[in-house]
């Protein structure tokens, strides 16, 4: 079982195992509430309004943000703990009603935004992946998370309105949006996937150690690499245009929408999928 030292309110650093201590603002006083699942997974329930937690993670597991309305930001850590916070408004729902489920699993730990849920309807819950249940019913409340992870652990930003932002990274990432934009740089990998937005990522590494796959419906694409990075490249688009600023040697027919061919000497493979959009390799 895994320990994550847990730094309450600033105050006392503990040492739980198995379980996942948090705390937060509800009713105007820090407390939580902790519960097993029926999976026998630990969930913590907290208000999302001025939401805070912070504790080690070990190395090569990930953090996992879900949310439904709001920004996700993401930064380095200067320490080696992760930091999750997250400030709640909303017009005409109650942020207070809104809370932050927390869920260790065995890749890491997984924090969403569940809405009330209405009578009669089932149960919203938190989840891994594609896990869970997570509607609003209405309920206008936006949540902007915002996160700091050390370079040895993995993370993941999901939202579906608003931006996800993820800068000067030493972390794997990956990022999700349906309508906003993606902002990504880092040394490690990376992947996003937006619908109504475009996506801008600056991958500092010269070797990639995975495929890399970045795409959009309406948006355009923009990818800062390194000068020497030896890659395959396959982009596609419909209605926009493509342009490389690196040496980029061309594979098979020339298209109107789509380009494939090596980067250097070619190597993993960078995928570039939009409908409505440009792509451009710098």
């Amino acid at each position: 079982m895994k320990k994550l030292h847990v730094v309450i309110a600033g105050m006392t650093v503990v040492s739980v195992s198995a379980t996942v201590l948090a705390i937060g603002a509800l009713g105007g006083e820090p407390s939580s509430e902790s519960r097993l699942s029926d999976t026998g997974q630990e969930r913590l329930r907290q208000s999302a309004d001025d939401f805070y937690w912070s504790g080690r993670v070990d190395g090569g597991d990930a953090v996992e943000i879900k949310g439904i309305n709001g920004d996700v930001s993401i930064a380095q850590a200067s320490g080696s703990e992760v930091v999750v916070t997250a400030e709640a408004y909303g017009r005409r729902s109650d942020p207070e009603r809104v809370v932050i489920e927390m869920v260790e699993h065995g890749e890491g730990l997984t924090f969403c935004v569940v809405y009330p849920t209405p009578e009669g309807k089932r149960e919203n819950y938190c989840g891994p992946g594609d896990e869970g249940r997570m509607s609003t019913e209405n309920n206008d409340v936006n949540v902007h998370f915002r996160v700091e992870v050390p370079a040895d652990v993995d993370v993941v930003g999901r939202t579906v309105n608003g931006d996800v932002e993820a800068l000067d990274l030493q972390s794997d990432i990956e990022a999700v949006t349906v309508n906003g934009d993606i902002e990504i740089s880092t040394t490690g990998f990376a992947a996003a996937q937006t619908v109504n937005g475009s996506i801008e990522a600056e991958i500092g590494a010269m070797e990639l150690r995975n495929d890399i796959e970045f795409s959009t419906v309406n948006g355009s694409i923009t990818v800062d690499l390194h000068d020497a990075v030896d890659a395959d490249l396959d982009a596609s688009w419909l209605n926009g245009s493509f342009d490389s600023d690196l040496p980029f040697s061309m594979q098979g027919l020339v298209s109107r929408r789509s380009a494939r061919g090596a980067l250097g000497n070619g190597g993993a493979q960078i995928e570039l999928k939009t409908i409505n959009g440009s792509i451009r390799i710098r």
